[in-house]
């Protein structure tokens, strides 16, 4: 977003006028206008807002939720840059970590008891979002074995917010930069041809290859891959087919049939209202098209 210009339309004088980003007035209004919209615009479920880490640590946690994985998530704001934005979220990570139970707890409370049975502890997130970040900061988090957001906002006029991915490195979830095929299971393998595992191992290089920083995340019954949010979720391969669904809208995609299908409303495993069959290496082509969207979208 440094370098993105933003434009309105005037098709009375068919003309354009430019839309000068700017930050928030306080701290505040940029954390208020995150929890409000928490789910869309992070696909995390907001749980608790200043949430007090007890007179001990002497704390508060700006946001406290849980992801669409079932992952615990920090959220820290910043109106600028500010360098202790990190260390402090992460001060509030190991607060976490120490106290799961009370964390479950509050899931319990908020989201049910399956919700807080569910809970991955495997990739507690930290998420940052302030106004800019420097080289330092994004060095900074590539040097942590934690899973580390770094997110720019901007404000453009009175109704619009945008937000930008500086740096996204995971900890307990695997980041890889380039495809290392592996099957998604083992039970899978003793039901699965050699051709099926194979073609979920190209699926996953295609998934991977689609960006930096791409984050792998394994949960029982789906692989999620996700850049802050998920985009696409990998189900264990089945007989003669693997699903893959995504976060592009089935509206704006032609669907086919025994290719694509609108699964909204319906229950599946994973994330994203668009599910793809894939059958063949000649399908996995056919689909990336619809990957990179997904990608884009989320």
């Amino acid at each position: 977003m440094s370098g993105l210009k933003l434009f309105r339309t005037d098709t009375t004088n068919s003309g354009m006028t430019e839309v000068m980003p700017r930050l928030a007035e306080i701290e505040a209004d940029v954390q208020g206008l995150v929890e409000t919209h928490m789910e869309t615009l992070l696909d995390v479920r907001l749980l608790a807002s200043e949430y007090s880490t007890g007179p001990v640590h002497g704390g508060r946690i700006d946001s406290l939720g849980l992801d669409e994985n079932g992952s615990p998530v920090i959220v820290e704001y910043k109106r600028g840059v500010d360098a202790g934005v990190i260390n402090q979220g992460l001060f509030y990570l190991a607060w976490l970590m120490d106290h799961r139970a009370e964390f479950e707890h509050l899931v319990r409370d908020r989201l049910g008891v399956t919700a807080a049975s569910q809970v991955l502890w495997r990739g507690p997130r930290l998420i940052c979002i302030a106004g800019d970040f420097t080289r330092y900061d994004v060095h900074a988090v590539r040097e942590h074995r934690r899973s580390i957001d770094l997110v720019r906002y901007r404000l453009f006029g009175s109704d619009m917010l945008g937000l930008e991915t500086v740096a996204s490195v995971s900890g307990g979830m695997q980041v890889v930069r380039r495809a290392r095929r592996q099957p998604l299971a083992r039970a899978a393998a003793d039901v699965q041809g050699a051709a099926m595992m194979e073609l979920a191992g190209a699926v996953d290089e295609v998934l991977l290859g689609l960006g930096d920083g791409v984050n792998r995340v394994e949960r029982k019954t789906y692989r999620a891959y996700q850049r802050l949010r998920n985009f696409a979720c990998l189900c264990p391969p089945q007989r003669s087919k693997l699903l893959v669904y995504l976060k592009a809208d089935p509206k704006d995609v032609d669907l086919v049939s025994g290719f694509t299908r609108d699964v909204s409303g319906l229950g599946h495993h994973g994330t994203g209202d668009l599910e793809v069959q894939l059958r063949t290496p000649r399908d996995v082509e056919r689909a990336q098209d619809l990957f990179r969207a997904s990608y884009a979208a989320a």
